[in-house]
């Protein structure tokens, strides 16, 4: 649980502060649990420039309530919790300078977006709180006020912890909060998780992820994994110490998340990824007199491929639909080996290219159809679906054919710009089975747009 502060202060020489408004919200990682925001009489004049900056000046401070009057349920709401503040050493130290006041020792774990930003979103022009939310897409509205500042600092934590593929953020929270007793552990589990889509990651005792799955709905998935009783979950019930998550708004999102943190995590009981999780792919070549020809066969790297299937049968249903769809021949896609007519030419459904009465010209304008729909190669485009909120949408980005990462958008801000698209997603490999199940997914799925840029 984290405590997501902002505070204004009077200004002033260093420890000699007062508080003027303080916001505090806090988070569980995916939604705000409880807040309290509120001014605060500092009992002390407020610097000018500081009267500029916010507009706070000491006359609406003059019936607030002074720091000792909201000490007590700062106490309430950050207890358990990790402070995460934009600058943490400023807001912290002014925390406990004020609670040093009232002789009351106030310590807690604590977390700087300025320190994470800089790692995990390097190369930015500005760190400051405004600059860095503006280029991020994420709104922000009374600047230099507590709560404005704050909640912008909720969205850019959420966004952190989106881009902490190592989940050093979530292991160290774990880490931190206090143990429970084993008895009551899996049913407290449970009833804390939703049943939404997205990645779960199952922790030990030390915070260290020891599986990460992925579902369209986390609560009963991680129930089967409770209540069954094969080798593998008995030992993962006993090695359990909490499970987090991370709802993706989709389930491409959640496939694509659950790939590349399971390859770069490597958890315990997670099966070592050593094949593909596809085994057959779509080819192309052309015969003698000049016909696009397709076919199933085994995947390989050292083929260039349309698209891949996770299995034989899935290949022929999906290459059976490509005949219907685009009115292609079975002999020229594999589907009736013959050296004459196909059978769809006997009944008419096909215009003649096994028997050369229908132009190379024309058959291969829709075979080419074809394989810009199953392949991404060389596009640039951007994948938009569902988001985690009502408010929000899903962005995949591909450059040049390639897969670059994904991430999401606030609907109230326009992402006009590939580079604040860049800014905002997450940076994932691009590996054949990350093509996979982009491909596999939009194969069976219509998500609400794709652009191509």
């Amino acid at each position: 649980m984290y405590a997501i502060v902002d505070i204004e202060t009077t200004g002033g020489k260093y420890n000699e502060e007062g508080v003027t408004e303080i916001a505090i919200y806090k988070f569980d990682g995916h939604k705000v649990v409880d807040q309290f925001t509120s001014l605060v009489n500092p009992e002390r004049p407020i610097q000018p420039f500081v009267v500029n900056l916010t507009g706070i000046n000491n006359e609406m401070l003059r019936n607030a309530p002074k720091f000792y009057e909201v000490a007590k349920r700062i106490v309430e709401i950050t207890t358990d919790c990790t402070i995460v503040a934009h600058n943490a050493k400023f807001d912290y130290r002014i925390m406990r300078l004020e609670f040093r006041r009232l002789g009351y020792e106030f310590q807690r774990q604590s977390i700087c977006t300025v320190e994470l930003s800089k790692k995990l979103i390097p190369n930015m022009p500005s760190y400051s709180l405004g600059k860095l939310v503006k280029n991020l897409g994420i709104p922000l509205t009374d600047r230099h006020r507590a709560s404005g500042d704050a909640l912008a600092t909720v969205k850019l934590f959420k966004l952190l912890l989106q881009k902490d593929s190592q989940k050093e953020i979530i292991t160290h929270s774990v880490r931190s909060n206090p143990k429970i007793h084993l008895d009551t552990k899996l049913i407290r589990i449970i009833d804390e998780l939703p049943s939404s889509t997205g990645v779960y990651y199952m922790h030990n005792e030390e915070g260290d992820v020891i599986y990460i799955g992925k579902s369209k709905n986390i609560k009963k998935r991680i129930n089967q994994h409770f209540t069954s009783d094969n080798h593998k979950s008995k030992k993962i019930q006993k090695e359990v110490y909490t499970v987090t998550y991370e709802n993706t708004g989709n389930e491409l999102l959640a496939l694509l998340k659950e790939n590349e943190e399971i390859k770069k995590n490597k958890p315990k009981y997670n099966r070592a990824l050593k094949k593909d999780i596809f085994s057959y792919a779509l080819y192309q070549s052309k015969d003698k007199k000049g016909y696009l020809q397709f076919k199933i066969g085994k995947a390989s790297p050292d083929k260039e491929n349309i698209t891949t299937f996770t299995n034989s049968a899935q290949a022929k249903s999906t290459m059976e639909r490509i005949v219907e769809e685009f009115e292609l021949c079975q002999k020229h896609t594999g589907l009736h080996k013959t050296s004459g007519s196909c059978f769809n030419y006997s009944i008419k459904e096909c215009y003649g290219a096994c028997v050369g009465e229908e132009s190379v010209e024309d058959y291969n304008q829709r075979a080419r159809q074809v394989i810009d729909k199953y392949s991404y190669e060389n596009k640039n485009m951007l994948v938009i679906d569902r988001g985690r909120d009502v408010d929000e949408k899903s962005v995949i980005l591909i450059e040049d054919g390639k897969f670059c990462g994904m991430g999401y958008f606030n609907l109230n801000y326009q992402m006009n710009n590939i580079d604040m698209i860049k800014n905002i997603i997450t940076p994932m490999k691009n590996n054949r089975d990350s093509q996979h199940i982009i491909q596999s997914y939009l194969r069976k799925n219509k998500p609400f747009k794709i652009i191509e840029f």
